[in-house]
């Protein structure tokens, strides 16, 4: 027969031992001795002593789908593939805009404007031929079917601008003193500006009102209400015989204007002569030319040849040359 098996009972709160390590060891003995609990503490204190059985949570793992990561993975290989290209083609656009630009550039300065406008002229000129030949052999009147694309306003102002356009040319030219005189006066004219009428106007009432009151002017008011000046003696008007004019003192305004037209002609007169003197001076030589062209012509005679003929020129200014 078998022994009988030992019977494993649980220890009494007597006999039980608590296994500490040293360091807890330590600790209580370290530690001063508790002061004993009341008896109502008794069940709160053992309902905190109680150790925890909960086990502490673990962290939650998250598991990733190796095929989203690679379609994530694809899109963004696409997206930056897509921006290169659309990179590349704003590239290829500004070179291919930059070479064009560089082309026109090199073309404007390697052809003169000058040349641009010889060119365009000539092809109004023949383009205007050309219209008449083709309305001429038609059996029509060229002038009128020209005169369609225009209103009468505008042929006015052409034919005006045309007729001032030849006068003007005809005018450049020296003829006589005379007419030079009287384009230095228009252009006088044109640079005093408008009279100031109502300057004027203040000065002609402020004159009416004084020969009235001497009474050499008489203010006659006729039936239509129209005020009229009756010179009574012959001196308020101006005749061929009056000296009124002497009288006459400008302010100061118009004196300062014409101090500053003379001088400003002064200038220009003194401008002029000094350019002359500059373009027609020499070193003191002999003048051996008739106009600026042969000036320079000798000039480059001189600049080749004058090492040959010094002494020869020399010989015939002393008498020696036989």
């Amino acid at each position: 027969m078998p022994p009988a098996k030992k019977r494993k009972t649980a220890p009494s709160n007597d006999t039980k031992v608590e296994e500490t390590s040293p360091d807890t060891q330590q600790k209580m003995a370290s530690s001063p001795p508790a002061q004993e609990a009341s008896p109502e503490a008794a069940p709160e204190a053992a309902a905190q002593s109680e150790p925890s059985t909960s086990t502490p949570s673990e962290p939650p793992t998250t598991t990733t789908d190796p095929a989203s990561s690679k379609d994530a993975a694809a899109k963004a290989a696409q997206d930056r593939l897509a921006r290169f290209r659309s990179l590349q083609e704003r590239a290829k656009t500004s070179s291919r805009q930059n070479l064009r630009e560089a082309t026109r550039e090199t073309q404007r300065l390697t052809t003169a404007p000058n040349q641009l406008t010889a060119l365009g002229r000539k092809h109004a000129i023949a383009s205007h031929k050309l219209l008449k030949a083709e309305v001429e052999d038609a059996g029509g009147d060229f002038e009128r079917k020209r005169a369609w694309d225009w209103t009468i306003e505008e042929s006015e102002k052409w034919d005006a601008r045309t007729k001032k356009k030849d006068s003007a040319r005809d005018n450049s030219s020296f003829r006589d003193y005379n007419q030079e005189a009287k384009k230095s006066y228009k252009k006088q004219l044109r640079n005093m500006g408008g009279p100031d009428l109502e300057k004027y106007t203040k000065e002609k009432m402020k004159a009416i009102e004084k020969a009235a009151a001497a009474g050499t002017l008489e203010i006659v008011e006729t039936e239509d209400g129209e005020m009229i000046a009756v010179d009574r003696d012959g001196t308020f008007f101006s005749t061929a015989d009056s000296t009124s004019f002497a009288q006459h003192k400008p302010d100061k305004e118009a004196v300062d204007r014409l101090v500053a037209d003379m001088k400003k002609a002064e200038e220009a007169q003194l401008k002029k002569r000094r350019e002359r003197m500059e373009r027609n001076a020499d070193d003191g030589g002999d003048v051996t030319y008739i106009n600026e062209k042969n000036k320079q012509f000798n000039a480059k005679l001189e600049r080749f040849y004058n090492k040959y003929t010094t002494e020869i020129r020399n010989s015939f200014e002393r008498g020696t040359m036989i």
